[in-house]
Parts: structure tokens; C-alpha cells; sequence
């Protein structure tokens, strides 16, 4: 059904505008990306569910550059509210205009993927995703430089398995396209056995499955602190989006590597003194949430799932700016140098505090809301009755754990960074266009926590909906609020007990300590064996070249070393006479030849 509002995918539409914010003045390009970014949620807003591109042609395949559906209504419309916040909080921070090119470059593309109505579109944009990225990570130089390297390397890893899943899809169904697009495959997802395990892995790059994680605190906390705030937002939701599309009905061992998630990112972020480095670790402990609602496969667990994807981006983009005024303001990014800065800096720790307490899940933030239905959905899948504790489910434990880490290492951050000691020194707070971002999204936490209903009619199901949900979700019952004021003390207990410990605790080495010596140590081997092979082939070509060339030519030399010395010696051989036996040689060889 295409109509006016299809005309032109908003991945494009952005794209040129990335160009213009490159060229024209600092002032005039950030606005005219604000301004882009607001007509991208309206246009996202208002386009009908069910609206596509007609199918053209690309690389000699039917694709559809654009298809609407109520997921990707919903990543269109998050995607830009915090595209105008991120892009203000950019132009607040000092971002050059080349750098918010490139994040802005990385909003078309993530628009351009999650708007895709084929797998090959969405390879396209997702490998425009990676590219964008790095060259975000890669604009602040220095320590970056190398992390980026690293980014690259493993989102062109993941990429390459994902589009090999893609082929094989289409060797057996014969389609790129999606299974929601007219004209598409009976049977959505990709297929099972082989292309759906390279699919897994492919997408486990980019939402950051356990053993491929180490990219996520590697890289995000080295760029500018604008970047930062780009980067926590896309790329994993976007892989969260993919999960989706390519298991529709789930899997089990997804699911249960989201509940592993959710712990394995708290308790290595509960270790880290690092500020954006917490951060990015509790990146991969909320998007555990996420692939597990996925992978439960249910209509409740989906809607969870994506309404964890709409708070957590606000949040999570709400956290990483009011770390960012932190290190703008002081110039430190290590929790064990600051302390009391809430008396400084009040705007800033109160937007912390509306975004700890979110992310923790504490009844009233809108993570209460979304992590709430997953659970739900981990429930009622696995047990099948009401909740009360002898029947929580191996998955439901590794979620309620995984927010106990969560507020533990909240109260951590907040604890050290504005609520104990003092600061030595004067610092101001965030400055009008800091605030206003950070206020703003603030606000919307709060909202969506308190008026659950506004966030339910973006949901891709109805979860008050008997007849679409197999157990209607209610936010606010006893259960619930108990469930999360008890994690909130159980927290609270736990960093009290493990503070003293963790104080004196210094870096936890990751798996990346294991393969990135490896990598290179490995990679250097081969460079240096393969490099010495040659050396050592070309010396002995050279070596064999001369001794045949002094064979022809000095004769008598060769037979003084084999045979004696130069009085045992009869041959005697001019230049013109070596000549003539190596031509005749040549013309019997020449004969001989078939």
C-alpha cells in the first residue's frame, strides 16, 4: 500500500540530511537536525501500519526499501525522540559538526534498517550501521582509534555471518523478502538448522550475546561524550529489532541467553569504576531483557520485549548524558575521583536519579512497566499459574537477579559519584542546552512509568487485550510494587555488604583479555611466518638462479668443488663457447616438449 507518506524511506531523507549538517554552520546544522529528527517521530507517528514501498529492483533482486508495520512504528518513533535529544545534547557539548554528521549518518541508517521490508535492504543499511558507527568512534582519535578497530572487526564479523545466514534463507525460500510484505514467504523468520544459527550468532554481535560483548565496553566509552549517547542507543536495539524478525516465534536458547545477559552485564558493570564503562556493561544486562522476551516467543514476551526497548533507550541515552556533563564539567571519568557533586550539580543528579531508578525497575520509572511484562511473560510460558514464589522459573530467577545487580550498581554509581563525600573543587552544572535535553527525556521516564496506558497503544500487541495476550498484564497490582521494592532493598542490602570489598577491588579482566592478545599475537605470528617463508623461498631461488648461471658460465668452477682442485680440472670454457651449449640445451629441451 504505498501513498505520499512512502515516497521516500526516511533512511534516505536522513542520510542527505547528515551531508547538509556536515557543510552548513555549527548552529545551523544541529538545528536543522533537531528539526529533522522531530519530522522523522511525526512522519513515524502517523504512518499508517501496513504501508510499503512498491518492490524494485537491487543487485537483480525484488526488495521493498520501506515497510510499515507496528514494530517498526515503534523503533521509528524512539528512534527519533532521541534523535532530537541526542542531537541538542550534542550541539550543548561542543560536538563538531563533522562528528554529528557521522552520528547523525548513524540515525538514517538504523531508520533505514528498521523500516527494511526485505533481508536484503536490512543487510545493507545494518552493514551502513557498522560503517557510520566506527567512523563516530574513530572522529575522536586518540585511544579510540583502536577501539574502533576493534568495533569494526567484530560488527563486520557479525555481518558476514548474518548475510550468510540471509543466502541461505534465500536458497530455500527463494525470497528476500519478509513474510509480513505481500509477495513474501508463507513462513516468517529465516529458516531453521544452519541459516538460523548463523543468524543468531550474526545478531548476538550486535545485541551483545555473552562472549561477544567485549565490544560494548571496549568502544563506548572512548569517544566524545556526545558520541556516547548515539551509540548506546542504535546499534543494540536495532540487533534486538533483527533478533526479532529473524525467530518471530521464538527459541528457547535465546531466551535463556537473555536471562544470562541480564546477569552476566549487572555483575561484571557492579565491578567497574569507569563510568561509561558501567554504562555499556548494563547495556548488555537490559538488552538481556529484551532477547529474552523474544526469545519466549509469546505475544505478552514480545510486547514486553519492545516496550524494554522504548524505556531502555530512554534511560539509557538519559544516563549516558548526565555521566557526560560529569566528565564535561570535570574532566574525570572514574567514580573513585568524584563524590558529592549532587550539592554542585543538581540538575544533573536528579536526571541520574530519575534514570538509575528506571533502569532498576522501581515502581513509578518506566522500567517498572517493561521489565514487569517480560517477567510476566517468562511466567506464564514456563509455569503456567500465578506467581507465587515455588513456582518462579529458572528464567524468571535469572531476571529478578539480574535487577538486583542492577540497583545495586546504581546505588554504587549515585553513591560515589553524587551523594558521598565532597568534590574537591568548584564545578558548574550542565549547562541550558544539557538540561533541557536531560530534563526533557527525564520527564518522559516518568511518564511512561506513571501512564503505562500511553505505552501500551505502541506496543506491537494489546497486553490488556484477553483475545491477543495469553494472560492480561496489569502494572500496578500488589505483587508487582512488592516485587520491586524488594529488589530495591535487596540492593540496597547487597551493595552495603559488597561496598568495602568492591572498593578495593581493581579491573576485572573480561574475555577480550583473552582473545585480543590472542588476535594479535596470533595475527602477528602468521604476518612474521608467512613474511619469513617468502624471505627465505626468494634466498633460496636466488641461491639456485646464481649457482645454475655460474654452472653455465664458469663450468670449470663447479667441477674444481665436486671433483678436486684446478689441476685435476680439464674443462676449459670461453663465454662464446657457454653460449652455444646452453642454446643447444634450450633447442633439445624445446624438441622434447610435447
Amino acid at each position: 500500500m504505498a501513498g505520499p507518506l512512502t515516497m521516500v524511506p526516511p533512511g534516505v531523507a536522513l542520510l542527505a540530511v547528515a551531508v547538509l549538517i556536515a557543510f552548513l554552520p555549527r548552529k545551523a546544522g544541529h538545528a536543522l537536525g533537531i528539526v529533522a529528527s522531530a519530522a522523522a517521530l511525526a512522519w513515524a507517528w502517523v504512518v499508517p501500519s501496513g504501508a510499503y514501498l512498491d518492490e524494485t529492483m537491487f543487485l537483480g533482486f525484488e526488495t521493498v526499501l520501506l515497510n510499515v508495520d507496528e514494530f517498526s512504528r515503534l523503533m521509528g518513533i524512539i528512534f527519533g525522540i532521541i534523535g532530537i535529544a541526542a542531537v541538542l545534547y550534542s550541539y550543548a557539548s561542543e560536538a563538531e559538526s563533522v562528528q554529528t554528521a557521522f552520528a547523525y549518518s548513524y540515525v538514517a541508517t538504523s531508520f533505514g534498517a528498521v523500516f527494511a521490508g526485505d533481508w536484503l535492504t536490512l543487510l545493507f543499511f545494518w552493514e551502513l550501521m557498522a560503517v557510520t558507527s566506527t567512523l563516530l568512534v574513530w572522529h575522536y582519535r586518540g585511544k579510540a582509534v583502536r577501539a574502533g578497530f576493534r568495533y569494526a572487526v567484530f560488527h563486520g564479523i557479525g555481518g558476514t555471518l548474518l548475510m550468510a545466514a540471509i543466502l541461505q534463507n534465500y536458497a530455500i525460500k527463494g525470497t528476500f523478502l519478509f513474510g509480513s510484505v505481500p509477495g513474501g514467504p508463507e513462513t516468517a523468520g529465516i529458516a531453521p538448522g544452519l541459516p538460523a544459527a548463523l543468524a543468531a550468532v550474526g545478531i548476538g554481535v550486535n545485541v551483545g550475546f555473552i562472549g561477544l560483548h567485549a565490544w560494548l565496553p571496549d568502544t563506548y566509552p572512548r569517544p566524545h561524550i556526545a558520541a556516547s549517547v548515539f551509540l548506546c542507543v542504535f546499534t543494540t536495539k536495532t540487533g534486538v529489532y533483527g533478533m526479532y524478525r529473524a525467530f518471530p516465534d521464538g527459541h528457547v536458547a535465546i531466551a535463556y541467553m537473555g536471562g544470562g545477559m541480564a546477569v552476566f552485564g549487572a555483575t561484571f558493570a557492579l565491578f567497574q569504576n569507569d563510568m561509561r564503562r558501567l554504562l555499556s556493561y548494563h547495556i548488555q544486562s537490559q538488552v538481556g531483557y529484551m532477547i529474552a522476551g523474544v526469545g519466549i516467543g509469546t505475544a505478552l514476551s514480545q510486547a514486553g520485549a519492545f516496550a524494554h526497548v522504548f524505556n531502555h533507550i530512554l534511560y539509557k541515552g538519559l544516563l549516558f548524558m548526565t555521566a557526560g556533563v560529569v566528565v564535561y564539567r570535570t574532566g574525570e571519568e572514574n567514580l573513585k575521583k568524584l563524590g558529592g557533586l549532587a550539592r554542585q550539580m543538581p540538575i544533573t543528579a536528579g536526571s541520574f536519579t530519575v534514570a538509575a531508578l528506571s533502569i532498576a525497575g522501581f515502581p513509578g520509572f518506566n522500567g517498572f512497566v517493561s521489565k514487569g511484562i517480560v517477567i510476566d511473560g517468562a511466567h506464564y510460558t514456563f509455569a503456567k499459574g500465578p506467581l507465587p514464589l515455588y513456582e518462579w522459573t529458572t528464567l524468571e530467577w535469572l531476571l529478578l537477579l539480574g535487577g538486583v545487580g542492577t540497583f545495586m550498581s546504581f546505588i554504587k554509581f549515585g553513591y560515589y559519584a553524587f551523594f558521598h563525600g565532597e568534590y574537591d573543587g568548584d564545578v558548574e552544572d550542565a549547562n541550558r542546552g544539557q538540561a533541557v535535553a536531560m530534563v526533557g527525556v527525564a520527564a518522559l521516564c516518568v511518564f511512561y512509568g506513571l501512564f503505562d496506558g500511553a505505552l501500551f497503544a505502541l506496543l506491537p500487541f494489546d497486553v490488556t487485550d484477553p483475545a491477543v495476550v495469553e494472560e492480561v498484564y496489569t502494572t500496578y497490582t500488589v505483587p508487582h510494587v512488592v516485587e520491586g521494592v524488594a529488589l530495591a532493598l535487596i540492593g540496597l542490602v547487597g551493595f552495603y555488604l559488597t561496598k568495602k570489598p568492591l572498593s578495593k577491588l581493581g579491573r576485572v579482566p573480561d574475555v577480550d583479555s583473552l582473545y585480543n592478545p590472542a588476535v594479535f599475537y596470533g595475527t602477528r605470528g602468521l604476518v612474521v611466518g608467512v613474511t619469513d617463508l617468502y624471505a627465505a623461498v626468494d634466498r633460496a631461488t636466488v641461491a639456485g638462479t646464481r649457482t645454475a648461471v655460474n654452472s653455465i658460465t664458469n663450468p670449470e668452477t663447479v667441477y674444481d668443488r665436486f671433483v678436486g682442485g684446478e689441476d685435476a680440472n680439464p674443462l676449459r670454457a670461453g663465454i662464446g663457447f657457454s653460449i652455444l651449449v646452453l642454446a643447444v640445451f634450450v633447442t633439445v629441451a624445446l624438441l622434447l616438449l610435447p
